[in-house]
């Protein structure tokens, strides 16, 4: 599913709105989660899961083909966890 696909959705199942419009909530929704996330803050959607950014330390690794040792820098990673509800809903 791509973003005009969520816009067309959003557009469908939501009257009133014109197709500009559900792109433009769309849109905010996306720039909302993007700048909590940039901010080290959790996001909880009840019933989905948790967005949680985590920071990883640097760490050494080796290229697979040379067998070289090279240092994977230091990051933050976004990590999801899906909740109970999810879940059930993709196992039943």
């Amino acid at each position: 599913m791509t973003k005009a696909d969520i816009i067309e959705s959003v557009y469908e199942r939501v009257g009133g709105y014109s197709k500009k419009e559900a792109a433009d909530i769309v849109e905010a929704v996306f720039d909302t989660l993007k700048a909590t996330l940039e901010a080290g803050e959790k996001i909880k959607l009840s019933g989905f899961g948790n967005f949680v950014v985590r920071d990883k330390k640097a760490r050494v690794g080796r290229n697979p083909q040379t067998g070289e040792e090279i240092t994977i820098s230091a990051r933050r990673v976004l990590t999801f966890k899906p909740s109970q509800v999810l879940k059930h809903a993709l196992n039943s």
